[in-house]
């Protein structure tokens, strides 16, 4: 967080993150979807500005096409913690958007987490993370991990965090330039909803917890790959060329995947110049790199390399 004098302006990072895997293990008779993943974060992120108002007014100070202040999860998080707390300041609420949206990297539920985090310190209200969690989970299932600001193993809708240690490589995130409609992909008749529940040593009820769970030493991102998948990638995959073609062409350089309900794709590298390097090769305007073929239904690729981070940038 850093503060500007003499507006009282503040901001603060909302990071983006990856689901290393996600198996959605069943559905509720409310319609919701059991699921099971790990998230990480990632040191890439949106900034969110707040600027304490005394008349108790939430505004919205930035420009988000589309999206109508009264939507937005920023503002509705002001507002569920100004009801929840009766506090009676207001905000000026500004984001700075980096994360794309409709990409999977969980922007729009960082915005909402850094905004709760954030105004609890500004409007200095003293609420532990657990409060400030709970208040998120009604704004959306993947807020309460942005809250905690640890990498965690998340079960049921989400709510169920547990901290985990992993390796933090540095990561090639491909957007292929086309948002994908969670909720278009959650129903779909297609998706496999009964995936076996993944075990994963020290998590089990008859496991003493280990390393990656205590911190000692971190989950092996090749073991967690080789063992899990993401179920909601091979609808996205039928359903979105764009995908499809980004899976395909950088799993020529790694173990790529797609993150939460896409559209975004992933692979880890040991070292930021390998990463770097790949990304340098991403088709250019619908060619490959030489300019001299056409790759279908890449235009328009953005790709950026971050770092894994186990600890939230926000509470860096």
């Amino acid at each position: 967080m850093r503060q500007n004098t003499p507006a009282a302006s503040y901001r603060w990072p909302a990071p983006a993150k990856l689901n290393l895997f996600l198996h959605v293990t069943g559905r509720r008779p409310d319609g919701y979807h059991t699921l099971e993943t790990i998230f990480q974060f990632l040191d890439f992120a949106d900034e969110v500005t707040l600027r304490a108002r005394r008349d108790g007014e939430i505004r919205r100070v930035s420009d988000l096409p589309d999206v109508p202040p009264e939507a937005d999860l920023v503002v509705r998080a002001a507002r569920a913690l100004q009801s929840e707390t009766g506090a009676p300041l207001g905000v000026d609420i500004g984001v700075t958007k980096r994360i794309p949206m409709g990409g999977g990297l969980g922007g729009g539920s960082s915005d909402a987490a850094t905004t709760l985090v954030g105004l609890n310190h500004v409007w200095e209200l003293g609420l532990d993370v657990e409060t400030l969690a709970g208040i998120g989970l009604a704004l959306g299932a993947d807020v309460p991990v942005f809250a905690r600001g640890e990498a965690a193993f998340a079960a049921g809708v989400g709510e169920n965090l547990t901290p985990m240690a992993l390796e933090e490589p540095w990561y090639l995130v491909i957007y292929p330039n086309r948002p994908v409609a969670t909720g278009e992909i959650f129903n779909a008749p297609e998706l496999t909803r009964a995936t076996p529940p993944i075990r994963i040593p020290g998590l089990s009820g008859d496991e003493p917890a280990n390393g990656h769970i205590n911190g000692d030493s971190p989950l092996p991102l090749s073991w967690l790959l080789a063992q899990t998948g993401n179920d909601c990638q091979a609808v996205a995959r039928q359903r979105y060329p764009e995908v499809n073609a980004a899976l395909e062409w950088l799993s020529k350089f790694g173990p790529a995947r797609m993150t939460g309900t896409g559209s975004c794709v992933f692979a880890p590298f040991r070292r930021f110049e390998e990463a770097e390097q790949v990304r340098s090769r991403l088709p250019n305007k619908g060619k490959n790199e030489t300019g001299d073929r056409e790759i279908p239904h890449t235009e328009g690729w953005l790709g950026f390399v971050a770092r894994g981070r186990n600890r939230s940038p926000l509470f860096a």
